[in-house]
This record gives C-alpha cells, sequence and structure tokens, in this order.
C-alpha cells in the first residue's frame, strides 16, 4: 500500500519552515554536506534556467503542534539553495555567463522572484519509523548503473570544459543520431559528451588519444583560457562537414563510424584553423570545394568498403580498426585525409 504522496512546494515555501525551525536537513543517516561551491552554482543556473531538478523526499514529525519536515533525500540540493538565498556564493561563469559573480541579493528583481517561485517536486513519507526511513533511504542507493567514464567525468567536474563540451554535444546530437554517428542507445549513456569532448581535445591540444579527455575537463575546471575562441572553430568546423555532408548523405558513407568521423573532422578543422599534431599536413581551400572534396571523401570511403590493396589504403584501413584511438594512429588517418584531399583542390 502507498504510504507517501507527491506534492509541489515553492522555494519559497522552503525558506518559510527552514527560518520558522520546521526544516531539518540533518537527520543522522544523511551524509554530511560536501558539495563544493562549483557544483552549489550549477544547481542555481539549472534553477535560473527553469530547468527540473530531482524531487526531494521528506517525511513529517509532528512535535507539537508544529510539523517538521525532515529530509530524506536531498539535503544537499535545500542546502545550496538555502546557502545562495543568503548571499553564501556567487554564480560561476562557467554555468552562467549573464549572471556570473552575481549574488542572490545582486540578481534583478525579476529574477530573484522567479527563484522563490522555483518549484520542486516532493514525495512526503506519512507515519514512518524511524528503520524504515533507513530502509527507504537504502534503497533510493541501492538502484544505480555503475558510471561509465562520460558519467564519471559528468559527477566529479563542473567547470568550464564540461560545459562547452556539453554544449557543443547538445548542439550537433541530431546530426550524430541522424548521420548513425552515434546511436540514440550509446546517448543515453552521454556518447554525444564523449564525443565532443573528444574532438574539442583535439582543436585545443591537438590530436591525441581520447585517454587525454579527463586531462582537460581538469586542466580547464576552473579556468577558460581559450575555450570559447576553440568552441567557434568547433562550430565551424561542424557546420562545413554539415554542408559537405547531410546526415542523411553521412550515413551512407564510412565517415559514420565513430573513429573515421573523428579523422574527417581533425582534417577539416586543420584546413581551416590548423590542429596541433598535424604539422606538415597540407591546408586546403575548403569551402570553394565542396564538391570536390565531397567527391574525394566519397571516394576513400568506397576504397575503404573495398578492401583497396594499394599500400596506403590498407595501412589506412589497418589504422581505422585496430588500436583506432592510438595518437599515432589518429595522426596518420588525419594527415592521410588531409594529403588525400590536396590532391584534387
Amino acid at each position: 500500500m502507498k504510504n507517501f504522496d507527491t506534492r509541489v512546494y515553492n522555494i519559497s515555501d522552503f525558506i518559510e519552515w527552514d527560518s520558522s525551525s520546521l526544516l531539518n536537513l540533518s537527520p543522522e543517516f544523511q551524509r554530511r554536506s560536501v558539495w563544493s561551491e562549483k557544483a552549489k552554482s550549477y544547481l542555481v543556473d539549472t534553477i535560473i534556467r527553469g530547468k527540473p531538478i530531482p524531487k526531494i523526499l521528506i517525511t513529517q514529525e509532528l512535535k507539537g503542534t508544529r510539523n517538521v519536515r525532515v529530509v530524506v533525500d536531498g539535503q544537499q540540493r535545500l542546502r545550496a539553495i538555502l546557502e545562495f538565498l543568503e548571499d553564501g556564493f556567487k554564480i560561476s561563469r562557467a554555468h552562467n555567463q549573464k549572471w556570473s559573480g552575481k549574488t542572490y541579493s545582486t540578481l534583478p528583481p525579476e529574477i530573484q522572484n522567479e527563484i522563490l517561485k522555483y518549484e520542486i517536486g516532493v514525495d512526503i513519507l506519512f507515519d514512518a519509523s524511524y528503520p524504515d526511513i533507513l530502509d527507504i533511504f537504502a534503497r533510493l542507493n541501492t538502484y544505480s548503473v555503475r558510471l561509465n567514464k562520460q558519467e564519471q567525468l559528468n559527477a566529479k567536474y563542473l567547470g568550464f570544459f564540461k560545459q562547452a563540451a556539453y554544449r557543443l554535444g547538445y548542439d550537433f546530437v541530431k546530426y550524430w543520431n541522424e548521420s548513425d554517428v552515434l546511436t540514440k542507445t550509446q546517448v543515453t549513456r552521454m556518447a554525444e559528451a564523449t564525443l565532443a569532448s573528444d574532438l574539442l581535445v583535439a582543436l585545443v591540444g591537438g590530436v591525441q588519444t581520447n585517454k587525454a579527455i579527463p586531462m582537460y575537463y581538469k586542466e580547464f575546471e576552473d579556468v577558460e583560457g581559450d575555450l570559447p575562441k576553440k568552441v567557434k572553430q568547433f562550430n565551424r568546423t561542424m557546420n562545413v562537414i554539415g554542408e559537405i555532408y547531410s546526415p542523411h548523405s553521412l550515413r551512407n558513407t564510412n565517415f559514420r563510424r565513430t573513429q573515421l568521423f573523428y579523422s574527417l573532422f581533425c582534417s577539416i578543422a586543420h584546413c581551416l584553423f590548423e590542429v596541433d599534431g598535424l604539422a606538415g599536413a597540407p591546408r586546403v581551400e575548403v569551402v570553394g570545394n565542396l564538391s570536390k572534396i565531397r567527391v574525394r571523401l566519397d571516394e576513400i570511403s568506397s576504397r575503404y568498403d573495398e578492401q583497396d590493396e594499394s599500400r596506403e589504403y590498407q595501412q589506412f584501413i589497418d589504422y581505422s580498426r585496430r588500436a583506432t584511438t592510438d595518437t599515432s594512429r589518429r595522426i596518420w588517418r588525419s594527415k592521410f585525409l588531409c594529403v588525400k584531399l590536396a590532391e584534387v583542390v
């Protein structure tokens, strides 16, 4: 039998309960508040943007004539919200450039009001004993899937590189889905963030193994550096690729394979901007020669299918099928594409 109810409360309701000592954020089974300031800023940005946050789980305990709300799950979220409303920290530029450096009291009144009116879903437990609450809390923390590498990065980092890579992933996930570079199943485990991160690393630090991705999340956690410039280059590169291949057209080539799409991206980016690690590779005019480039790329894809026996194509095929994310093989494949494009432009 159901012994809980689902309701919605405004942030202003939690403020009222907290100021009246009717909100208990420190029950015995909860972890202590360990959120970093960046994590708190990210939550506030989510609220300001009007996006949903996970539900809170509370139980009501009658003390005298007053109901005290005890937080079973969600205390760190509520602590962060209440702390922000007391000007306890500022919004990070990594999360919101418009309101960067603002505390709650320095935000415009209309934004303050929107925060106060923001609705949080709440599950309320009725007549739950202490053992029942412990059991529920344990169950909440049981149903979790082991995190993959990208999900671990998502949980650990909140800074500039993550925000840039995730925005790029959101912007181009439709193209990657429709071209079969990524499947929808892969996207459910953040594959678009992985691919965007990998490609952004190539623009920031040069063509290299995907094992380097965590290093860039860490390096650009608190420092923005030239990420805005690289994001513009990323967008430009993807737009040019989109002019060469529509999603449907790309799906009919071998460049839909993730390892080959990576090489296509790096070679086009090198022609447009010059990419570290590809020194010596020719840089051709891309925009004025889209049709010629498309014909040559189609030919390369066709020879890949035909298992072309020439030495250079055999090496390209081999480097596209074994140890595909090794730095040396990624560099070789990208340079190969640059050379082949230079032959027709």
